[in-house]
């Protein structure tokens, strides 16, 4: 089926069978919106591989600035401090990011374990107003998911509170209008009782809704064909890549940028095998995400001349997210960031979402055109340290991890 997949949606269907958390905070919270009628309760329960991102490994790890918002640990992670609650009369020392009064629309969010998921709790945490584009297919899971409490502990905040998601919108973003969906997608199942979520409707939508937003992410990956070979990609498994991974970015920028207040900042998420060889990583995504920094830089130009909007990429080392886990070995790239970059440490989506919240904010107001690399420094590296011919001849100091 072509449907774009958010890169953190691997699986999601499990969400749906875990225990429901007990919210951390006792004090009431509005209730999340539906942006689409739910299905029936009866309906088919998707599986688990039309639910898989197979394609977006984008190795995350984190930007940590001084400037960024203050943090605290909770349950051994990063958690952002949010910056709205501090009091009108006591100044706040440093560069705190500040988003208050900004709406941020955030496409590609189908759990709590992602990027995007992570993304929107930063920007949350600093103020901003989030609303949510989630894949069709996984919408029903992910709303029911919400007003159930089931994502309750990891909305919570910094201060206690829970991130609040304004609206929840169903999107595929492998359409541009109505008009390019085929017959069989407009009757399937997974379809029935969604309307409005092609990229010019939902941007309609929003605009409809809200007038405007100030913040677009991309958090959207998909490829068919990625645990084969290049020489083993068919023609259609290589531009279903390109197409749900990287016009897709093209697409939203086109219809959301009329909808962004000048200043706004737009950002997608990338993978280092755009420039370097990551076997294992196929099915033409390295090309995906080759071609998504190229036009990130085209589009940095054509949407900083006409409309004052900025546009970057993340690329961020290895993650354990549910998405990543469809490639087969990220447990083996994460052990090789460990052995290999400069800073041995473990990451977390949250850092991600930091920089994100960072380049989204008026600290970034000079940067555009821009590849970020979160990722401890491993895209620097020229060899792999702890291979045996450089442990023979050279005294590289090492965490125990």
């Amino acid at each position: 089926m072509a449907a774009t997949t958010a890169s953190s949606s691997l699986q999601i269907a499990a969400a749906a069978a875990a225990a429901s958390t007990r919210p951390f905070s006792s004090h009431n919270h509005r209730v999340v919106k539906a942006g689409a009628a739910f299905r029936a309760a009866n309906s088919k329960t998707l599986s688990w591989t039309k639910l898989t991102s197979a394609s977006n490994v984008s190795f995350f790890e984190p930007l940590r600035h001084s400037f960024t918002s203050p943090t605290i640990k909770f349950n051994n992670k990063i958690v952002t401090k949010a910056m709205t609650e501090s009091s009108e009369d006591t100044p706040t020392s440093g560069l705190p990011i500040d988003l208050k009064g900004k709406r941020a629309f955030i496409a590609g969010v189908a759990d709590d374990n992602g990027f995007g998921w992570a993304i929107a709790k930063s920007l949350a945490a600093a103020g901003a107003e989030i609303l949510v584009g989630t894949w069709v297919p996984a919408l029903n899971i992910f709303e029911t998911s919400l007003q159930r409490g089931k994502f309750n502990e990891s909305r919570v905040l910094a201060d206690g509170s829970l991130m609040e998601i304004t609206k929840v919108y169903p999107l595929d973003a492998v359409f541009d209008s109505p008009d390019d969906v085929p017959e069989e997608i407009k009757t399937s199942r997974c379809y029935a009782g969604y309307t409005n979520w092609t990229v010019q409707e939902v941007a309609e939508s929003v605009k409809k809704d809200f007038g405007s937003i100030d913040i677009l992410v991309h958090s959207l990956a998909n490829g068919p064909e990625v645990s084969k070979p290049l020489l083993e990609t068919s023609r259609n498994g290589y531009l279903a890549a390109l197409s749900a991974s990287s016009y897709s970015y093209v697409s939203l920028l086109k219809y959301f940028l009329p909808l962004m207040n000048p200043g706004g900042s737009s950002i997608s998420l990338t993978h280092v095998a755009s420039e370097q060889i990551i076997p294992g990583y196929g099915g033409g995504m390295n090309s995906a995400k080759a071609a998504l920094e190229s036009d990130t830089r085209v589009l940095a130009f054509e949407a900083g001349r006409k409309h004052k909007i900025r546009v970057n990429t993340i690329s961020a080392g290895p993650l354990r997210s549910r998405a990543a886990k469809a490639i087969g070995f990220i447990d083996t790239m994460i052990k090789y960031s460990l052995a290999n970059a400069p800073l041995q440490k473990e990451l977390y989506a949250e850092e991600v979402g930091n920089a994100a919240a960072f380049l989204a904010s008026p600290l970034a107001s000079a940067i555009t055109g821009a590849v970020i690399f979160v990722d401890n420094g491993l895209n620097a590296m020229g060899v792999g340290v702890d291979s045996p011919t450089f442990k023979k001849v050279l005294n590289i100091s090492s965490d125990k991890h």
